[in-house]
């Protein structure tokens, strides 16, 4: 969450290490409404597509185009330039649900 109250979406560490090398991601459009746990982006690598997921409903308000033209960001820095997308939360009790970051360490430990 940012501080103006809107989500940015992409994927964890872990998500683009097993990803391997990001040659290209499809992103969804500004303006789109997209569902909690539903497919909102694609991200293709040398190992295959996967999708991303949503983690809350909302409005996309952006997108990352660097991604277009350099989707190794996600790579590189999947905290920080490599974001695919941010939205505007249409229910902010979705947030109860999500892990923290504590618990995503332990779910994918196991």
């Amino acid at each position: 969450m940012e501080q103006d109250g809107t989500a940015t979406v992409g994927l964890s560490d872990r998500a683009q290490a097993s990803l391997g090398d990001v040659v290209y991601v499809d992103l969804p459009k500004v303006g789109d409404s997209v569902q909690a746990a539903s497919s909102s982006a694609v991200v293709e690598s040398a190992k295959g597509a996967q999708d991303v997921y949503a983690p809350v409903s909302g409005g996309v308000t952006a997108v990352n185009d660097v991604l277009a033209d350099a989707p190794e960001a996600i790579n590189e820095d999947p905290y920080g330039e490599g974001w695919i997308f941010k939205l505007t939360l249409s229910d902010k009790s979705e947030l109860d649900q999500l892990l923290s970051p504590e618990d995503y360490a332990k779910a994918v430990e196991s």
